[in-house]
């Protein structure tokens, strides 16, 4: 990529940030839609899980393919491919006659939204080549997750109660239609000096891995254990598979040395335990603000602004404060407000207090806006730029799967809570368990953050950006690629 001048680099970041935006709102969005699609289109708990499911588990089982594709044949290709299924997408789940069509759509959603994120990393890793800078333009895109969270739930709920909840995937268009246009005149072209080659097998392996884990959780509840073994025994078998394939190969999908690198393997699982906490959390409170308060999803959607507003506010903060000081101070404060959050819904009953409601809201948000900036610093910045897109992959796919994990979960929890019971009622007990777990989702970030991110833990990041950029290193041999 050749060099930019800093008002160019500006606006390649504002179009990357675009994509993250449609991405990002669309979640929120639909979570404040939730109740009034349940009525609608007259799912179950599993049915809803799979309206979010459905979408974030396409995304995770095709980053790391979009990232080296994009490294491959050029990630402007990828980036404006990626806006247009997008688009596409979008408009046919605002026309979903039912259900299964829905949730047919969103996959087609997400294997655009696949192509934006992590290629949109890739492109912000080779445009800001200064640490201190790219650290500040990675607080931006985390800023934009808070827009998001902001924005979403405020204008989902607008257009649910004046409009209906089709009308969400109606907020895409304009955006992705203006972000392909910039793309088009604005983005330089840019790929790896030395294309890597398509690795079928391992894509297929992390397929059958996600589907059959998640499908195994969600299902659980009204299938039974029995009913989901084979699923969760294909998870189990793919797993094997790709730890056995993959270094085996000469350009695997996922190069597992990448995972040598400490802060790297610690930013990813980070990565999962902060994205499952974001969407059990969503999914908890759009629930109970809805079925057991009774609001509707224009007050749900202002309910959601004590979290939303300090995530937005702590993200840029975030971001200088990695740019400064290192990843584990931000890691080691989000993991802090996290885990007491939640521990005041497990413990105290937050959500029945309006007071404690909205405390619990804005540790979250603060948490959560701490959280972003420094795991995808640590996980794109120990890397060669040659394989950005690939790392940048790994990283996005760490948070979707988190995010689709958290769903899976919390929503299992509830179903098999509430089964039988009043709903409203028993929602209250019937997520405790949930809490819990997200409490120790924020325990894991802490823990993380303070023991993957110091002296000894960068040096074992240099040396694994060394191997990998090194023409010397001895590939692993084994099967052909």
């Amino acid at each position: 990529m050749p060099e930019l001048s800093h008002r160019r680099r500006l606006l390649v970041l504002a179009i990357c940030c675009m994509s993250l935006l449609i991405v990002s709102i669309d979640v929120t969005a639909l979570n404040v839609a939730l109740p009034d699609m349940q009525r609608e289109l007259h799912a179950s708990t599993s049915g809803l899980q799979w309206t979010i499911d459905a979408y974030t588990l396409v995304l995770a089982s095709l980053l790391m393919l979009a990232g080296s594709t994009a490294d491959r044949i050029g990630r402007k290709r990828v980036f404006m491919t990626g806006l247009v299924l997008f688009v596409v997408g979008s408009l046919l789940c605002s026309l979903a006659p039912n259900l299964d069509s829905l949730v047919a759509f969103r996959m087609i959603q997400a294997v655009g939204g696949s192509m934006l994120n992590p290629v949109a990393m890739s492109i912000i890793t080779n445009t800001f080549t200064d640490p201190r800078e790219r650290a500040r333009a990675i607080g931006v895109w985390g800023a934009v997750v808070g827009i998001s969270m902001a924005a979403g739930p405020l204008a989902g709920g607008l257009l649910v109660e004046s409009v209906g909840w089709r009308s969400i995937f109606w907020v895409n268009l304009p955006v992705g239609l203006t972000a392909l246009l910039l793309t088009l005149r604005f983005v330089p072209e840019s790929r790896a000096p030395r294309a890597r080659r398509p690795d079928p097998v391992g894509q297929l392996m992390v397929i059958a891995l996600f589907g059959s884990l998640t499908y195994a959780i969600i299902e659980a509840p009204d299938s039974g254990v029995a009913a989901v073994l084979p699923f969760a025994l294909v998870a189990a078998a793919a797993l094997g598979g790709l730890l056995w394939y993959e270094p085996r190969r000469d350009e695997p999908l996922i190069d597992l040395r990448f995972f040598r690198s400490v802060p790297f393997s610690g930013a990813t699982v980070t990565a999962i335990a902060a994205f499952a906490s974001l969407g059990g959390f969503l999914f908890l409170s759009t629930l109970y603000l809805q079925n057991v308060r009774g609001y509707d999803a224009l007050h749900a959607g202002l309910w959601m602004l004590p979290m939303a507003v300090p995530m937005f506010l702590c993200a840029p903060v975030s971001g200088r404060l990695v740019g400064s000081r290192g990843p584990r101070l931000s890691l080691m404060v989000a993991g802090v407000a996290m885990t007491v959050s939640a521990v005041l819904f497990a413990a105290f009953d937050a959500e029945t207090s309006n007071t404690t409601l909205f405390v619990g809201y804005v540790l979250f948000g603060v948490g959560f806006g701490f959280v972003n900036a420094p795991i995808t610093n640590t996980a794109v910045s120990g890397m060669p730029r040659a394989q950005a897109g690939v790392a940048a992959a790994v990283a996005s796919t760490s948070r979707q799967l988190g995010q689709t994990l958290g769903v899976a979960v919390i929503g299992a929890v509830l179903a098999s809570g509430v089964e039988g019971s009043s709903y409203r009622s028993a929602f209250v007990s019937a997520s405790v368990p949930g809490w819990w777990v997200l409490v120790g989702c924020g325990v894991a970030v802490f823990t993380l953050g303070a023991v993957t991110t110091g002296p000894w833990a960068r040096g074992t990041a240099e040396r694994t950006a060394e191997k990998l950029s090194s023409a010397e290193v001895r590939q692993p041999t084994g099967v052909s690629a």
